[in-house]
């Protein structure tokens, strides 16, 4: 196998020789022995709170204060962040649907900021003899922290470990980012529908009805550096691009499916912001704009969690609660619509992804539902640069 000091694996460390060249796809087969499963990890009791606070802002020199405000929506769940418990029942369905397709694929899971550790993932995946890992992070969408972060601890785990050199390396690949695979759109796609329908059926006219697609705010300055810096983007970057079009498609689909939803109009929010108020960040705030509803009319919202994969602590707090009592507040009826969780056309879809590498799918013939898919399986140069940091080591993409 092909070290990762020779010149084929210059262009993207710690690859496989397939994706090693750099090339935006590969389209040739890949014979991965095991998948790396990996997210970003929660507090599973009171006293892990703080603990995995400080390694989630570990360098920003955030003081506990600050962060005893966070820690607040954790304590109110007894401590327990519910992602760890969603990702054992996702590493459990793709384990099932691995093996009725009759894959010898072992899933390995492993986290950034709590246990289990990504680290301790990957020495038991070389422990039991597997080399070739191809990793699927629980992150659909273009940013530093929901991309480029993870290939860097990709990296990292490679080179701290050694794992990553001598003569019988790791090598860890990753799937492309899957915002517009028909998998992770469908359940989402299904509660939009469900919603809407329901408010019709109670009356609420069409026009009176509004679809808030929410996602995870990020600062502007890592926003408009997110996506492939050889194609341009509005505001917002590839991450808010990403985001509106797969929103745009839904609600075609649902006017196509239900003439009369032609009439009910959306928008993208954001939602769990952080940080100084200094520092911009990408708006509207989901609360703000369902404090405006009223005035235009609108008698009732679906709010859709679309930038998250399961229900995370910032869907269970920041949607559930806060945007639910905000609703409240304006006197308009609300419903928030599911995440992909488990849903079988989302595990299905993200063994599609892994059996596209496995094969060497053409790119032309790779599901997607959006004109800006389907993306890259190796990240382009530039991609997702951390505004405060600049670029560190990262797998799965051409150095900048």
């Amino acid at each position: 196998m092909t070290t990762s000091s020779t010149p084929t694996q210059s262009a993207v460390p710690f690859a496989s020789p397939a994706a090693a060249g750099g090339d935006p796809f590969v389209e040739v087969p890949v014979a991965y022995d095991a998948i790396v499963l990996s997210s970003f990890g929660g507090p599973e009791g009171q006293d892990d709170v703080m603990p995995f606070l400080r390694n989630v802002t570990h360098g920003r020199g955030i003081p506990d204060e600050r962060l005893e405000e966070v820690a607040v929506h954790y304590r109110h769940f007894g401590g327990v962040s519910p992602i760890n418990a969603q990702n054992r029942a996702l590493k459990a369905a793709l384990e099932a649907e691995i093996a009725r397709r009759g894959l010898d694929l072992p899933v390995y899971w492993g986290n950034r900021n709590w246990a289990p550790y990504l680290d301790d993932a990957v020495r038991a995946a070389h422990a039991d003899g597997h080399r070739t890992l191809l990793a699927i992070a629980t992150s659909a969408y273009s940013s530093y922290s929901s991309d480029r972060q993870y290939r860097e601890d990709y990296a990292r785990v490679l080179a701290e470990t050694g794992l990553g050199t001598g003569d019988d390396p790791v090598t860890i690949d990753k799937v492309r980012l899957f915002f517009d695979h028909p998998g992770f759109v469908e359940p989402f796609y299904e509660g939009v529908r469900d919603a809407v329908a329901g408010f019709l059926a109670d009356g609420v006219g069409a026009g009176a009805v509004r679809v808030l697609f929410s996602t995870h705010s990020i600062p502007t300055a890592d926003a408009d550096r997110s996506g492939p810096r050889d194609r341009s983007w509005p505001e917002g970057g590839a991450y808010a691009a990403q985001h509106r079009a797969v929103a745009a498609h839904i609600m075609q689909r649902l006017a196509d499916e239900i003439p009369a939803a032609a009439r009910t109009g959306w928008d993208l929010v954001f939602q769990s912001r952080s940080g100084p108020a200094s520092q911009p960040w990408l708006e509207p705030d989901v609360n703000d704009v369902i404090a405006g509803l009223p005035a235009q009319g609108v008698e009732a919202v679906a709010i859709v969690p679309l930038g998250f994969v399961s229900d995370h602590m910032e869907v269970l707090w920041d949607l559930d609660n806060e945007a639910m009592a905000s609703a409240a507040e304006a006197g308009i009826r609300a419903v928030r619509t599911r995440t992909p969780g488990t849903h079988p056309a989302f595990v299905a879809g993200l063994v599609d992804l892994v059996e596209e590498r496995l094969h060497g799918t053409p790119a032309s013939e790779r599901p997607h539902l959006t004109d800006l898919g389907p993306w890259y399986d190796v990240a382009r140069p530039g991609d997702c640069e951390n505004a405060r940091l600049g670029f560190l080591p990262a797998a799965a993409g051409v150095a900048p």
